[in-house]
Formats: C-alpha cells, sequence, structure tokens
C-alpha cells in the first residue's frame, strides 16, 4: 500500500505563484511515476505534469513554461512550482503515483486527497 500526502494549495492572485508538495510512504515501487492532475468545478480530471524516478518530465501543453516538477527521490516527495498563475489554473490539484514491476508493468495507481488552488483577484 502507498499512501500520497499533499500540501501547499491555497488562494493567490492572478500572476502569483504557489508551491505544492506530495509525499508518498508505505510500499514504494523502485520503478514509479508521480504527477500532478488537476479538476476545475464541471471539468473532468486533467493531467498537469508528470516525473519518472529518473527524472523525466512531461507537461501539459497550457502549463508548460510556467510550471516545473521536481522529485525528491530520497524523500518519495515530489514539487509543483506554479507561477504566473492565471485564474483558469483554478482547480483541486490531485497527487498521483503509478508504480511498475521491474519489466516495467503497470501495477496500480494511487491518489492523493486533493489540494485547492483558487487564483482569483
Amino acid at each position: 500500500q502507498v499512501q500520497l500526502v499533499e500540501s501547499g494549495g491555497g488562494l493567490v492572485q492572478p500572476g502569483g505563484s504557489l508551491r505544492l508538495s506530495c509525499t508518498a510512504s508505505g510500499s514504494i515501487f523502485s520503478i514509479n511515476v508521480m504527477g500532478w492532475y488537476r479538476q476545475a468545478p464541471g471539468k473532468a480530471r486533467e493531467l498537469v505534469a508528470t516525473i519518472t524516478k529518473g527524472g523525466s518530465t512531461n507537461y501539459a501543453d497550457s502549463v508548460k513554461g510556467r510550471f516545473t516538477i521536481s522529485r525528491n527521490t530520497a524523500k518519495d516527495t515530489i514539487y509543483l512550482q506554479m507561477n504566473s498563475l492565471k485564474p483558469e489554473d483554478t482547480a483541486v490539484y490531485y497527487c498521483n503515483y503509478r508504480a511498475y514491476t521491474s519489466s516495467f508493468t503497470y501495477r496500480f495507481a494511487v491518489w492523493g486527497q486533493g489540494t485547492l488552488v483558487t487564483v482569483s483577484s
């Protein structure tokens, strides 16, 4: 079992910055991908960014150049630095953990409880 604990959401003005954190604990697989997804009111959950244990990243086009995902492998923690925030970034942000076997077979995924980011003046 893997548990995720998120922190860092809040209210910020347009153009401002926030940093989200997510720490995984429990039975951590040596091969895993962690990331952030978000869900705005009335919309489907969407990918924001992911990062492998080796540091390879993937971003949604809507956040490229503004958001940066990073990882502290020793602490099983990922971060999402969000700059130049826009009102359309308002959403609940969910941390995601995906586990793979040594042969890169997908095993399971875990979601965090979500943290609300509100961008408003």
